[in-house]
């Protein structure tokens, strides 16, 4: 048991990553809330983001309540494994995160905005883990399409780093990269706090804010 704990504390290499499988799992096509296509085809002018904060479950229920997202798809990005299952991600072995991707109206709601729910609703010094959620795929990260949003969310982390020092926080462990493939989770995990209002969600807030700059 200690072994397998620590074993889902540390990414897998990409030769020991789970093989995957070549084709898509089978998932929602509509968005169980608001019936807007999980895949697209997504309005004119919409942009994409994609966050891990911990279980997917409770992050992808606050943004889809979030003012100008169009709608939100919980997935698996940033590991080795293709198309793989929740099952294979618990594990550890596939080196995925579990992330919220989201379309996004960028006339109605800023990128900078969104960075800043990113920081203040969750733990970004926990590492492996999030609240009572440990393991790989609970990692803190930020998935960015395209040179501006990699800028904008790398500029968020200096701002943040300090706000969390000062507030007596350890160093912050989110990994900043390009968008990954986006592997859609199974039907039963879309918006899946919409389909079992009392299930569990582990989502927790830092209470640091960084002032206007972020919430612009």
């Amino acid at each position: 048991m200690a072994l397998f704990a620590r074993n889902k504390l540390k990414l897998p290499a990409p030769d020991a990553a789970l093989p995957g499988r070549p084709d898509a799992l089978p998932t929602a096509l509509n968005h169980f809330v608001n019936g807007r296509p999980l895949a697209g085809p997504f309005p004119e002018g919409m942009e994409l983001a994609m966050f891990g904060m911990g279980c997917f479950w409770g992050v992808e229920k606050y943004f889809w309540q979030f003012s100008g997202v169009w709608v939100t798809a919980v997935g698996y990005a940033g590991g080795f494994t293709p198309n793989p299952t929740y099952r294979e991600v618990c594990t550890g072995m596939t080196g995925h995160n579990e992330v919220v991707r989201l379309a996004f109206d960028p006339k109605s709601v800023s990128y900078s905005s969104l960075l800043r729910a990113f920081w203040e609703n969750h733990d970004p010094t926990q590492g492996m883990r999030q609240g009572n959620d440990f393991g790989t795929q609970y990692r803190s990260g930020i998935y960015a399409y395209g040179d501006e949003q990699l800028m904008q969310a790398q500029a968020s982390l200096e701002e943040y780093s300090g706000a969390l020092a000062e507030a007596g926080y350890g160093r912050v462990t989110t990994e900043i990269d390009s968008a990954p493939e986006f592997y859609f989770a199974e039907d039963y995990h879309q918006q899946y706090l919409a389909k079992n209002p009392f299930g569990y969600c582990d989502m927790r807030g830092t209470g640091v804010s960084c002032g206007s700059r972020a919430s612009s």
